[in-house]
């Protein structure tokens, strides 16, 4: 992922009802909801869903799909994985040990002379 691509993400997530969405959206996984359905779970009004969703396309982090006269939203779960091994690349790269099970240092710390 691009750094800009990665800005753009994080700034879309970065308002609350837009987190809310991609939450709700993440939950329900690749069948996706309506919108209509997302409003009342929400109890977001219609054209502000409208708005937040289209920034959350515009970031890449949903999808949108037609089936018959329906709209469906879904999260795009390769995004969101994008954007956290964004996050964490190169965790612990410069520590001396590992700050965490799933995260291994990965340079070799410099050595003190002696004096």
């Amino acid at each position: 992922m691009k750094t800009n691509e990665v800005v753009m993400a994080l700034g879309a997530l970065a308002q609350e009802s837009r987190l809310a969405v991609f939450r709700l959206l993440v939950k329900r996984g690749p069948a996706g909801f309506t919108p209509g359905v997302m409003a009342e779970k929400l109890d977001i009004p219609g054209p502000t869903l409208s708005f937040h969703l289209k920034e959350l396309q515009n970031a890449g982090l949903v999808d949108m799909r037609r089936e018959s006269r329906f709209l469906y939203y879904s999260a795009r779960f390769d995004r969101m994985k994008d954007l956290v091994g964004f996050l964490t690349d190169q965790c612990c790269s410069q520590a001396d040990e590992a700050c965490d099970a799933d995260c291994m240092p990965v340079a070799t710390p410099a050595r003190r002379r002696r004096a």
